[in-house]
This record gives C-alpha cells, sequence and structure tokens, in this order.
C-alpha cells in the first residue's frame, strides 16, 4: 500500500475523529461530567467510527474491508493503552490549569498519539 495514500487518508479520517471526540468531551465536561470520564467517551466515539472508516478506507484494499473481530481486538490493544494516556494527560491539564485549558490541550494530545497510532495500524493492526 502508498504510505503517502494511507497518511493523507489517515489523517483527513483522522480529523473527523477528533473533532467528534473534542466535542463529545467539551459537550460532556460542560454539564459537569468529569474529565476523565468524558475524555474515555469520547474517545470510544472516535474509536467506533475510526475502527471502521480506517479499515475501509485508510488502509482496506480496492473493495475490500480491513475489519473484522481479530482487527478490531488488535485495535483494542492499540487504543486501551493510549486511551488510558490521553486520559491522564487531559485529566491532569484540567486539574492544574482549568478545564477550558484541557479543551483547548485535547486536540494536541490526540494528534501526538494519532502518530504512534498511524504507525501501529498500518504495520499491526490492519496487516
Amino acid at each position: 500500500m502508498n504510505l503517502a495514500r494511507q497518511g493523507v487518508s489517515f489523517l483527513l479520517v483522522g480529523l473527523g475523529l477528533v473533532t467528534a471526540d473534542w466535542a463529545v468531551f467539551v459537550v460532556l465536561t460542560a454539564i459537569g461530567t468529569p474529565a476523565a470520564m468524558a475524555n474515555v467517551l469520547g474517545r470510544v466515539t472516535g474509536a467506533l467510527l475510526g475502527f471502521w472508516a480506517n479499515g475501509r478506507y485508510t488502509f482496506g484494499a480496492p473493495g475490500a474491508a480491513r475489519l473484522g473481530p481479530h482487527r478490531f481486538l488488535r485495535f483494542l490493544v492499540v487504543w486501551l493503552p493510549l486511551t488510558l494516556l490521553s486520559t491522564v494527560l487531559v485529566t491532569v491539564v484540567a486539574a492544574r490549569l482549568g478545564m477550558q485549558m484541557a479543551w483547548l490541550a485535547k486536540p494536541l494530545v490526540e494528534a501526538g498519539l494519532a502518530v504512534v497510532s498511524f504507525l501501529v495500524s498500518r504495520h499491526w493492526v490492519y496487516r
């Protein structure tokens, strides 16, 4: 598969996922949900969309999606520690700098984790 095509597709899908994740996080924290819970729920939203979109378009072969329970299990093995790290980082920012700073920091945290996610997804999750 073409690395440049996959990179661009992952970026485009990722922008949509980060937007959905961030929006859920902001809305939930704005109504009083603790930052950690809101972050996990936002990431679940992004994960459900991301597994399908990346398996179908980013890493899928023409006419054949790369989905299924085996790949979903691999996806979860990657997603869980990244979610834990994201939650710790966003929660620390919220506790030390306030929720509005956490709202601003979340997309940056997710962008950094996306680099790791792309590499692992390309070489292990969707191979």
